[in-house]
């Protein structure tokens, strides 16, 4: 497929209630009246970025992953967003992406927000994964990792034309989110969709929204602004192959290696 069609849903998550945010989103997505490929939900969409991970985390069996399957298998597209998974003894941050015949695929939240105390209270993943859709490559992120340009490097051995950012990310450092979101589609020449949340968490934390789906140049296709909402837009490959041929940067750039905690 030369397009693909990315929907992103912002959204006011009630705090600590699973059973409500799973119905808003049932709702929504079944609201969407035309055909997407990719819905892409925030970071902790079940919950709000919580650091009382044993109280609210789930298997892999559990209730959100079902519905994320009903939801991917009914819309007959992937499903996307981060939410709180027990693992043995471990708890991660966990990107799901959910296809519509009920196979996913899982990337785990890198950089853990000291400044909140995530990286008290869950693991860290130590790799990257790009996941294949409909003739897409795609490269998920969950919020803080916006911050590490290194990370998120395009480079032959990720090779992807879409990244994504789900995030939490609040008002006071709203700007900064506008301006990474742009920068990582620049310098990665790619397109980019970022989906955070609104409303007030339950530590009184404002967030502004935000969500955009941004192109290789930096323009916004789409933005939600700060209001609870759905948008979608239509990415072209061969444009982005054209401008990757025309302006050829990546050939210029740094080369490197990325040591993580396995390797030591």
């Amino acid at each position: 497929m030369s397009t693909l069609t990315v929907s992103i849903l912002q959204a006011d998550l009630a705090w600590h209630d699973v059973k409500t945010n799973l119905a808003r989103f049932s709702e929504s997505i079944d609201s969407i009246g035309q055909k997407t490929d990719l819905l892409v939900l925030p970071e902790m969409f079940t919950t709000g970025f919580t650091m009382d991970a044993a109280a609210n985390a789930e298997k892999m069996n559990g209730v959100s992953m079902e519905c994320m399957a009903q939801w991917a298998a009914r819309s007959n597209a992937a499903v996307c967003g981060s939410l709180i998974i027990k693992d043995e003894a471990r708890y991660f941050n966990r990107f799901v992406f959910m296809r519509p015949n009920g196979k996913f695929e899982v990337y785990d939240k890198r950089h853990l927000f000291r400044l909140a105390g995530e990286v008290e209270h869950y693991s860290a993943g130590d790799r990257q994964i790009v996941v294949e859709w409909r003739e897409w490559r795609i490269c998920p992120m969950v919020c803080y990792d916006l911050r590490f340009p290194v990370w998120s490097r395009n480079r032959p051995d990720l090779n992807y034309e879409l990244l994504l950012y789900v995030a939490n990310w609040p008002s006071r450092r709203h700007h900064a989110w506008r301006t990474l979101l742009r920068a990582r589609a620049i310098e990665n020449l790619c397109y980019l969709a970022g989906v955070n949340r609104v409303g007030t968490d339950g530590n009184e934390l404002p967030y502004a929204g935000g969500s955009a789906i941004i192109d290789y140049l930096g323009h916004d296709l789409v933005d939600l602004g700060d209001g609870v909402g759905i948008a979608s837009a239509t990415l072209d490959k061969a444009l982005l192959n054209k401008f990757r041929q025309k302006f050829p940067f990546h050939m210029d750039a740094d080369s490197f290696s990325i040591h993580r905690e396995s390797d030591t």
